[in-house]
């Protein structure tokens, strides 16, 4: 299903998003925070993201949906819910990635907090979190403009120094990553205040 927002649309990622998702994985900058700066091989998304973004939608209603300008349909970036694979809670994980023109316009925010909207609202789940290193600090807003609270700290590897120093001192802070978290009823509470008199609009 599509899902419209004030100034993008969101559809269901296909096969003719392929050039496009090979473009954006492609720029150093887009994939700093994932992959060291990494392209993302047209195979991998060839044969991995998309049949699972697939697997996905038929059997859960979750997976990929592309971000199109709704006047021009041009392509934006991604944005998706997945289940994970190793977690028997009911819960999604929240992932965008967004083409280096539109960064700092706040799309990644309105994008997320439609899909967000639409998991607490169609979806069995009552968990919806996401995950980035320390480091990536626009991703990290993007969270808590959300309303996600943060939830863990994994550290990469063994280390002496506290999680919750990293945060803030460490001078290395790509070594742990950072899991936001936000809850049914943390959703729709924020919700609720949203829709009350003199409250925030989404």
């Amino acid at each position: 299903m599509n899902i419209d927002t004030a100034r993008a649309r969101l559809r269901p990622v296909s096969v003719v998003d392929i050039d496009e998702l090979v473009h954006l994985d492609s720029d150093p900058e887009v994939m700093r925070y994932v992959s060291g700066g990494t392209a993302t091989p047209r195979a991998a998304i060839e044969d991995w993201m998309l049949p699972r973004a697939e697997t996905e939608r038929r059997r859960h209603g979750t997976g990929t949906w592309v971000l199109c300008d709704p006047a021009t349909s041009a392509f934006l970036g991604w944005i998706s819910l997945r289940t994970p694979r190793h977690s028997s809670r009911a819960e999604l994980e929240l992932s965008y990635r967004l083409r280096r023109t539109v960064w700092g316009r706040g799309l990644a925010t309105e994008a997320a907090l439609a899909l967000v909207g639409f998991a607490f609202d169609h979806l069995r789940t009552e968990r919806v979190f996401a995950s980035t290193v320390v480091s990536n600090e626009s991703s990290r807003r993007v969270m808590e403009k959300l309303g996600m609270t943060l939830a863990a700290i994994h550290l990469y590897d063994d280390d002496t120094a506290q999680p919750q120093e990293l945060l803030t001192e460490d001078p290395d802070r790509d070594r742990c990553e950072v899991e936001y978290e936000i809850l049914r009823a943390d959703w729709q509470a924020r919700s609720l205040r949203w829709s009350s008199p003199g409250g925030l609009t989404a």
